[in-house]
């Protein structure tokens, strides 16, 4: 009997942190929750499409408070025209969104800031350009004005995409140590016609919201990925 009583006694602490841990992971539990990893910061954008082929899903923003993750927004998201791929196994030009967890260097827009933000926020101007040249030693990069060794046929001049970079976010997708050929220039932009080039895209008072939400100070991230499967956000 008594040593039923020892095993019961050693059992019980854990079965106080199973209990602890179950609502954290539960159904109801945020989802910025169920991921592996959520940044350093205490706010986090997802990104999140049904499948690894959709062109559409949801787009959400969230606060740390108390330390629970808590919902401040939500709007409809597109993605590439090709759909979602691995964010370390893409390739420039394949119309894909690349998946993963990553940071969000500055934004910029056409108009200017919205009311309340603090976040760094650069004017595009007529000579701004973001070099996708892959001879460019520029690669990756916001130039104005453009790079000499950056052809203008490899990038994209900001001023002329009027509707979509009215406001966006850089998503820092190979942009710490830019890797050739795995592409360049991904946004978190406002919406144009229809599905993207690998960039994220959201209504345009959505974007407002993000920008007057979004504080340097708590270093804000992006994740991306599926619902489910190979490509699920909760890995990231």
């Amino acid at each position: 009997m008594r040593s039923r009583v020892v095993v019961a006694v050693l059992l019980w602490p854990s079965l106080l942190l199973l209990g602890a841990a179950a609502p954290h992971r539960g159904v109801d539990a945020p989802l910025p929750a169920t991921m592996a990893d959520t940044g350093d910061g205490a706010q986090l954008i997802t990104a999140v499409a049904p499948k690894a082929g959709g062109a559409s899903g949801t787009l959400a923003w969230w606060d740390l408070r108390g330390g629970r993750w808590v919902r401040a927004g939500t709007a409809p998201a597109r993605f590439g025209a090709n759909g979602l791929v691995e964010g370390a196994a893409r390739r420039q030009g394949t119309n894909t969104t690349p998946t993963g967890l990553y940071g969000l260097p500055f934004a910029f827009g056409l108009r200017p800031a919205p009311r309340g933000t603090t976040y760094p926020y650069r004017p595009v101007r007529q000579d701004s350009w973001w070099c996708q040249d892959n001879a460019s030693a520029a690669y990756n990069r916001w130039t104005e004005p453009r790079a000499a060794d950056c052809r203008a046929v490899e990038s994209e001049h900001l001023v002329t995409y009027r509707t979509q970079y009215a406001h966006a976010l850089v998503i820092g997708f190979n942009y710490d140590k830019p890797v050739r050929g795995r592409g360049a220039g991904i946004f978190l932009h406002v919406d144009g016609r229809g599905a993207t080039a690998g960039c994220v895209s959201a209504p345009a008072d959505a974007l407002r919201r993000i920008l007057a939400w979004a504080r340097p100070d708590r270093r804000p991230h992006i994740a991306i990925g599926t619902s489910a499967g190979p490509l699920a956000i909760t890995r990231y």
